[in-house]
Parts: C-alpha cells; structure tokens; sequence
C-alpha cells in the first residue's frame, strides 16, 4: 500500500533532534508557553516575514482569536470561500458573525475574486481568503475587491495549509491583515499533536491575541479580556522548531512529486493550475475526475490510498445545512476532486506507481 502521507517516516528522518527536544522539554518542568513558545514565535515570524507571532492551540482558534481581537461577532458578516475545510466557517460562527459564501475560481479551487465584491454589504467586516491545497489565493485582487466597500474591511489569511508557500515573492502569513496557521501533524509543518498560530504586522493586534489565548489575560489572576484558554505549549513548539529547519527541503521535495504528476498523468483527469504569481507548497495533489469514486476504487484495489478533500462543502453539512446558502460550484467540486499521495517521502518508484496506476483508469473497460 502506498499511504496517502507517511508521517512515521517523517519523524524517523528526524528522530534523534525530535527525541532530543521531547526530553529537553520534558526535563525542564516548563510545559505550557515558555522559551520554547518564544523562540518558535521568533522563528515562524521571520520565516513568514512579519513582525509578530503568537503561538496558539490550534488552526480554528488561530482565525477566532484573530475574529475576537478584531472585535467581530453578532451583526457582523465575514466573507468566506464556499470549498474549504469548514474550520474557516466554524471561526465565524464562533465569534456570533454570519459566514457569507462565494464560490470558487474552478481553475485554482481557491475562491474567485470575480465575485468577491457583489458579496460585500454594508455589514462585511472581513473576508477570509483560503490558500486551500498550498495554493496561494489571488491575493491582489482579492484586496482590490474588498476596496469597492466604503468601510475597512480586514483580509485574514488562513494560511492552515500553505506553510511555506508564496505568492510575488513573499510568503504566505505576510500577505494581509494577519494569518491563521495549523500545525495539525498532517501539514507541511506539522507538530506531534494540535498546534496553530497566528502572524502579523500589527503590534496592537499581536497583543491583543497574546492576551486572549491566554484567558484574556496579561498577567496572572489579572484579566483584562474575556479570552479562551489556547496556549502553544513548550513540547509542541520544540518539534516544530525541529521540524521548521526541514520545511523549506521537505518542500521542494513535494514540488518534485507535484512535477512529475503534472507532467506524466494522463490528461484525461484534470491537472491542478499554478498562477503564474503563486509558488505554492503542494500540501495536496487534487485531480478532478468525472466519474472520481470509480477512479478511486480502481486505485485502492492497485494499493494506492487517496483521500478527498473534501466530501461535504460547509454549507451542506449538517452544521449549516439549516441556512438558504447556495453554493453549486463547491457541491460539484465535491463530488469530482480526487487527492493523490504527497510527500516528502515518497519514493520515486512510489510516484512511478500512481503515476502507472491513474493512466490505467478505464484501459481495462
């Protein structure tokens, strides 16, 4: 079987520093936040080229404490894409705002800027662009659009799955207001557990969201906000340190994978596009295919294990499916996308395989 992403690998790579941090922190007796909160902080800030960032529990908490340090909640409206995994939409929900759907370019799967600005009202106070799959979103005119309002509207990056992309030049978690990150294990910089961020420019908002992760609170028994408990804890911020001085390496090994896909699948299923300003990270290969569940039996009985991402579009999950959104293009995306294996420890006779494996679909019939 050739897994869809091989995380012991990954860790075997790297055993010796990642067993070295778990006992360096599991012998200082400092466990939540800490030196090794801070030094990541540092680092993840100066890898993304911001002044600013905050460690925090999780991706989701990562967008909320961002919502709620922008004051954003009852009344409010926050534009997000309709194909994403739906932690973008629960951030809103969470903070009392209304998520208001467009869809996506069918080109990138990313949300179309086109239709961006017939989507603002006089209540949108954001708009929540996903970099889905590690392709950057078209930021550039995704700011355009949000200047068509007469009130400032905030762009927040969820950045959960582009760790180490860029877009003109400049890395993913620098491009807006602020940006939320998951270090889930399954991303390119993955902990071994739960673990997100959020970065910026804005010293006032850094601060802001350093206090509201911490229960609201500056200083111990002193609270100042009405903060949630989602604290980076020490043993999470060792590995990703770990972990971070192999992204850029374990990235350009995806981008030898994702090549060889683009240049050797069949034509007969639908390549992912790069824009020309986008370098992206290649967190997930998606394919397009009309007749995918077929597609993907047909792989499983070669030995080839695929996911998809993802089977239900927010607004059809039973978590919103009470609300009039109407989002077709996100529902037929569902029904059609097909990820293959990624990752930095792919073999090339593994890629040869899928790559065998996809250009047989059908030769059979």
């Amino acid at each position: 079987m050739i897994p869809f992403l091989d995380l012991k690998a990954a860790y075997l790579e790297l055993k010796p520093e990642l067993d070295e941090a778990c006992q360096r922190v599991v012998s200082s007796g400092r466990y939540i936040l800490g030196d090794e909160v801070e030094a990541f902080e540092q680092e993840w800030a100066k890898y993304c080229g911001t002044n600013y960032c905050i460690g925090v529990g999780n991706g989701l908490d990562a967008l909320t404490l961002i919502l709620m340090a922008y004051g954003i909640g009852p009344g409010d409206e926050v534009i997000v894409p309709s194909n994403t995994f739906i932690a973008t939409w629960l951030a809103v929900s969470r903070v009392g705002a209304t998520p208001v759907p467009v869809e996506p370019d069918v080109c990138t799967y990313n949300i179309n800027p086109d239709k961006i600005a017939e989507a603002i009202t006089p209540r949108t106070r954001a708009i929540i662009p996903v970099h889905l799959y590690g392709q950057p979103a078209n930021m550039d005119a995704i700011k355009k659009a949000a200047l068509s309002a007469k009130g400032r509207i905030w762009i927040i990056e969820d950045s959960a799955q582009a760790q180490g992309a860029s877009y003109n030049g400049k890395k993913t978690g620098g491009l807006a207001d602020a940006a939320g990150w998951s270090f889930y294990p399954g991303k390119n910089l993955g902990a071994l557990g739960d673990a997100g961020a959020v970065t910026t420019n804005d010293e006032q908002l850094s601060e802001r969201i350093r206090a509201l992760r911490n229960n609201g609170s500056f200083q111990k028994y002193q609270n100042d906000y009405l903060g949630v408990n989602s604290r980076l804890d020490n043993l999470q911020a060792a590995f990703l340190r770990v972990k971070l001085t192999k992204l850029d390496e374990w990235n350009s090994r995806r981008s030898r994978v994702a090549e060889r896909y683009l240049h050797k699948l069949n034509t007969d299923v639908v390549l992912p596009l790069v824009l020309p300003a986008c370098l992206p990270c290649w967190h997930i290969f998606a394919i397009r295919e009309r007749v995918r569940d077929d597609l993907k039996k047909h792989l499983a009985k070669l030995g080839v294990e695929t996911l998809i991402h993802y089977p239900v579009p927010p607004a059809s999950s039973r978590a919103y499916w009470n609300k009039s959104y109407n989002t077709p293009i996100a529902g037929v995306l569902s029904w059609r996308l097909l990820s293959l294996p990624i990752g930095p420890h792919m073999t090339d006779d593994q890629v040869d395989f899928v790559i065998e494996s996809v250009n047989s679909f059908g030769k059979e019939i």
